[in-house]
């Protein structure tokens, strides 16, 4: 079980590195769908032999909404818009591994004092949530096209529910729910906005609506 664990948190440190230095937006929908996945996994994995039916209606509507319905909302608005990669970044592909590479300095520097159990979970699993909930503010920020920060917001919400995991929350579904369900929303809310703005302007960088001025 160790070693399935250490292979996991192996994995979702390689797709933080792999989420903030890819150009490619189908690539990084595809890494989502991933982490879903994963993390789906390793919440069962948790809590094995005591799962009770909320949780796997937890898991169900954790693997439904985050490994099919978003990734499929945000493939439609890429083909729509009509855009493959983000070419013009605020900060560069080669320095955003090296800034990943100090986030997750921080992370496990800032998750010592956190831990309170000092269970294989727990340690393992707190400094990658802040790690992935740090990968994605930094998309946020670092990158100009809307649908790249919309992609930050959903690795944002993979590394909340990474820390829920790892804090062994024992009765996790109404924040959970109510997470997913922000989620949710945001995304559509924002895949819409992405869809207008870019039959508006012709474009979706956030940096160019800045010059916009009222007449």
């Amino acid at each position: 079980m160790n070693s399935i664990f250490n292979f996991l948190v192996i994995l979702l440190i390689l797709l933080n590195f792999r989420l903030i230095s890819s150009s490619r937006l189908m690539p990084c929908i595809h890494v989502l769908v991933i982490q879903a996945l994963i993390l789906s996994g390793v919440a069962w994995m948790t809590h094995q032999g005591h799962m009770s039916l909320h949780l796997y209606f937890m898991l169900v509507v954790n693997v439904f909404l985050k490994a099919a319905v978003l990734p499929w909302m945000l493939t439609r608005v890429v083909q729509k818009n009509i855009i493959s990669r983000e070419l013009d970044p605020l900060v560069g592909y080669s320095p955003s591994l090296i800034i990943g590479v100090v986030l997750l300095g921080i992370s496990v520097m800032i998750s010592r004092p956190l831990s309170l159990s000092h269970t294989l979970i727990e340690d393992l699993f707190l400094p990658v949530s802040l790690f992935t909930l740090f990968s994605g503010l930094f998309m946020i920020i670092a990158r100009k096209k809307a649908i790249t920060q919309v992609l930050g917001y959903m690795v944002m919400e993979n590394g909340i529910y990474t820390f829920g995991v790892a804090m062994a929350i024992h009765e996790p579904l109404i924040v959970e729910l109510s997470v997913l369900l922000d989620v949710f929303v945001a995304v559509l809310i924002m895949g819409v906005a992405i869809f207008h703005i870019s039959r508006e302007f012709n474009h979706i960088d956030t940096d160019r609506l800045s010059v916009l001025r009222d007449l």
